[in-house]
């Protein structure tokens, strides 16, 4: 038995090493990297619960403004004694819940636009494309803030507010692909058999153009991720007590030269994510554009 168990110990330890050397064949180190990091970032706001040392709102008076390197605050502590560490934990789970939802939000919308204006054409396809120009024309931080000032902040708002930013994209897109995939065989062919439209466009033709959607999610990801840490940053985004990587940096820019790891860490977080995602993005765009390969 020990001598089987060594066996398989031995095959998976090989499957592994050839699984790592493959990949790194692949994929470059910069890519490998920024899969690395969204991996730790996609575990740290699943378990922010278990890996936060302190609650967000403790306060420890006495130990205000302290360095980074202490056992018991690692990155510190801010203006009020709270645990930067315990802080940052939750902002990253917030911050990426915000940004998720709202380019799940954005590539949805933007589809099925994009999908109406390649399925009845004329006016409507104008009035959609006339709707994306006006969009992209818009200062979207400007609307933002306005809209934010007269309804007030909250999580779901502002999702839904982010949720706007870049459908125009998608819904170009998805009307150029829908367009070019209707005028192939495979989507006449399902429509004489009887296929409804809608399953026709979700179906057939949405499972052709999903690389390429998924890949501008890739690029709108770390844009959403900006625009709500400068949401945040000018005190409409995210509110006290809860807590987000631009409401850190726009918290900490009070004490940068007194106590500059309040404002460092959340802003190192937002660098390294948004490059993290657009090398990724960059690579699966690679990956799967079929013109490039």
């Amino acid at each position: 038995m020990a001598s089987v168990d060594m066996a398989e110990r031995s095959q998976l330890a090989g499957w592994l090493r050839g699984s790592i050397s493959s990949f790194r064949r692949k994929a470059p180190l910069s890519v490998a990297f920024g899969i690395f990091w969204l991996a730790a970032m996609v575990a740290i706001a699943l378990f922010a619960d278990y890996l936060r040392p302190y609650d967000i709102t403790a306060m420890d008076l006495t130990s205000r403004l302290s360095a980074p390197g202490a056992l018991r605050h690692l990155l510190g502590t801010d203006e009020l004694g709270r645990d930067v560490l315990s802080r940052l934990i939750q902002s990253v789970r917030v911050s990426l819940i915000i940004a998720f939802g709202a380019t799940v939000l954005s590539a949805v919308f933007g589809t099925a636009l994009g999908f109406a204006a390649a399925r009845f054409r004329g006016i409507v396809e104008h009035l959609v494309l006339a709707l994306a120009d006006f969009q992209a024309a818009l200062p979207f931080l400007i609307m933002s803030l306005a809209v934010l000032a007269f309804f007030g902040s909250s999580m779901v708002l502002l999702v839904c507010l982010m949720g706007f930013y870049g459908w125009e994209r998608y819904a170009r897109i998805a009307r150029g692909l829908a367009i070019s995939a209707g005028a192939q065989g495979y989507a006449a062919a399902v429509v004489q058999l009887g296929a409804t439209p809608a399953r026709v466009y979700l179906r057939h033709i949405l499972p052709n153009v999903a690389s390429t959607l998924i890949v501008s999610m890739t690029l709108t990801f770390p844009e959403i991720i900006l625009m709500e840490s400068g949401l945040s940053f000018l005190g409409l985004g995210v509110q006290p007590p809860e807590t987000s990587l631009g409401n850190m940096v726009g918290f900490g820019r009070e004490y940068l030269t007194r106590a500059p790891w309040i404002m460092l860490a959340p802003a190192a977080v937002i660098m390294l994510t948004t490059l993290s995602i657009s090398l990724v993005g960059d690579w699966l765009r690679d990956k799967l554009d079929p013109t490039v390969r």
